[in-house]
């Protein structure tokens, strides 16, 4: 199978229901978390300007555990009462931080991250793990991205199963 990337809009609620149709399109068929995560991990990161870091911390029952990524080395595993992907977990709810540095437990894996987007995984109430995604830049993060990021966050729930 060949796969090239997509071309995009510019409006941004349009290009993430695009993203979300081409997240959907790569993995359809394929239940497999691995593989799944592996491709949505590389579909983000080529297709979502300003991230440094794109990938899957899944959850081992106890704490989160570094799965596929885009980018540099990460922290292997994450304790769900420290730093934003452990929020994420515990609260079940999206955290969108403007500036990490000015988060007391934030986990540095990467120096030069300064925003980050970290969406809880949950099926039937069950929690898998976090979609993390950092970037360079202060206050990365929107809305629309928010909602968007989100979105492929539930293609890649919907597809294990």
């Amino acid at each position: 199978m060949s796969f090239s990337l997509p071309e995009l809009s510019e409006s941004p609620a349009e290009r993430y229901a695009q993203l979300a149709e081409h997240a959907r399109a790569l993995i359809d068929g394929e239940p497999d978390r691995v593989a799944n995560a592996a491709n949505l991990s590389a579909l983000v990161k080529a297709t979502v300007p300003d991230l440094n870091w794109v990938g899957f911390y899944f959850f081992d029952g106890a704490e989160l555990v570094v799965g596929p990524f885009q980018g540099l080395p990460a922290c292997i595993r994450i304790p769900l009462d420290r730093g934003v992907c452990g929020a994420a977990a515990r609260t079940r709810e999206t955290q969108r931080v403007a500036d990490v540095h000015a988060v007391a437990d934030h986990i540095a894996c990467d120096g030069a991250t300064r925003s980050e987007l970290v969406v809880p995984l949950e099926r039937d109430g069950e929690l898998i793990g976090v979609f993390d995604l950092d970037s360079e830049r202060p206050a990365r993060f929107s809305d629309d991205d928010q909602r968007g990021l989100e979105a492929v966050a539930a293609v890649f729930v919907a597809s294990l199963r």
